[in-house]
């Protein structure tokens, strides 16, 4: 009886980690096609497998806690939350272009010098992040950027810009 109730929870875990294998499998097409438009700086190739509503809501939330970080009564906090959303449009327009993340492309060794990665190479830097997001990740590194599914299309939805040691080419 035990056995049978250990191959029962085995079978569970196996075809659970079998699924994330799968979106991770499957994410790795759009991440490679998100990565080559960033080295190649391919606007077009870059907008769509980017959600910009997404990392722009991302910045405005680091705006607003930021602004809740100062001390209560602080007119500037009052201030920084009334500018949070068109401020977060405008950094967003900004940084929201291949150009910014190509510390992170070159992290993953998507070079001019060097050959592209393949698909299994970028899944097995893929890693679940839970609500069936799956983030780009060297081993036991940080997460640098967060793919979400959006109909068949996995989609660029998040990043941690110390990280992805993000910054504007001048």
């Amino acid at each position: 009886m035990r056995i049978r109730s250990l191959l029962a929870l085995a079978a569970v875990g196996v075809s659970l980690s079998a699924c994330s294998t799968v979106d991770r499998f499957d994410a790795a097409g759009d991440v490679h096609a998100l990565l080559v438009a960033i080295r190649d700086n391919d606007r077009a190739g870059f907008d769509a497998h980017v959600d910009r509503q997404a990392l722009k809501g991302q910045i405005e939330a680091r705006l607003m806690d930021e602004a809740r970080q100062r001390q209560p009564g602080d007119k500037w906090m009052a201030v920084a939350a009334i500018l949070a959303g068109p401020v977060a449009d405008v950094a967003g327009e900004a940084l929201i272009r291949p150009e910014t993340f190509h510390a992170a492309a070159n992290y993953y060794g998507y070079t001019p010098d060097r050959p592209l990665p393949g698909r299994v190479a970028i899944a097995s830097a893929l890693r679940p992040a839970g609500d069936g997001r799956v983030c780009a990740a060297k081993k036991d590194g940080p997460c640098m950027l967060i793919f979400t599914r959006e109909g068949s299309t996995w989609r660029l939805t998040g990043f941690d810009p110390q990280a992805a040691n993000l910054h504007l080419k001048r």
